[in-house]
């Protein structure tokens, strides 16, 4: 078992990284503002999904082949770029006005929401070289199976950026209803996903590993 000590200072790390702007926020944030606060949690559970599914990977060796084979992490990278570009269509070219979502609808929405999350966080070469720069370092020979304490790390960086994220969440979705919530401003919800989505395709297709 990880000590309070190691355990308090990976916990200021995740904060520290979660608090700051960047990729999962603008799009959970972009996504609580268009569709309110379950699509921003929907989308906010499809990303920690896949930070469990990368540290997986990274506790089983799987993330070293990014390292190992340079042409995995760009073949992943172009095809999260793809997908993102996809989104970003989509959003653009939908027939539905997303403010008018009908309420029993909702369901089906989140579980689209979740999917895209989790495929956009999956598809993401980054996260998985970030989870296997940074969790080696808390990981402890004498603290029991390794694979345990990266998932227990992975635990804790979900639930830090539940609290984080959770928060931009509802105040996003506070400022959607606000802009958005009669209605009015038709398709512009959708021109701001797709916005995001094709701004993030071309920040994961130009980035280099560093």
């Amino acid at each position: 078992m990880l000590d309070f000590q190691t355990l308090a200072m990976f916990s200021l790390a995740c904060l520290a990284l979660t608090a700051t702007p960047g990729p999962d926020m603008l799009l959970i944030g972009s996504r609580s503002i268009a569709q309110g606060r379950t699509a921003g949690f929907a989308t906010l559970a499809g990303i920690q999904v896949g930070t469990y599914c990368h540290a997986l990977a990274a506790a089983f060796g799987l993330s070293q082949l990014f390292l190992l084979v340079p042409i995995a992490y760009d073949v992943v990278r172009y095809v999260g770029a793809a997908y993102l570009l996809y989104l970003a269509w989509q959003a653009f070219t939908s027939k539905n006005v997303i403010s008018s979502v009908p309420q029993e609808s909702l369901r089906f929405s989140a579980i689209v929401m979740f999917r895209q999350g989790l495929l956009t966080n999956l598809l993401n070469p980054k996260m998985a070289l970030f989870v296997l720069a940074l969790f080696p370092q808390f990981v402890r020979a004498d603290a029991g199976g390794v694979a345990f304490q990266i998932m227990t790390l992975a635990t804790i960086l979900n639930a830090i950026g539940l609290l984080v994220n959770g928060m931009v969440i509802l105040a996003m979705s506070r400022v959607g209803a606000t802009m958005f919530g009669r209605g009015g401003l038709g398709r512009w919800p959708q021109y701001l996903l797709g916005t995001v989505f094709g701004a993030l395709a071309l920040r994961m297709a130009f980035e280099s590993k560093r």
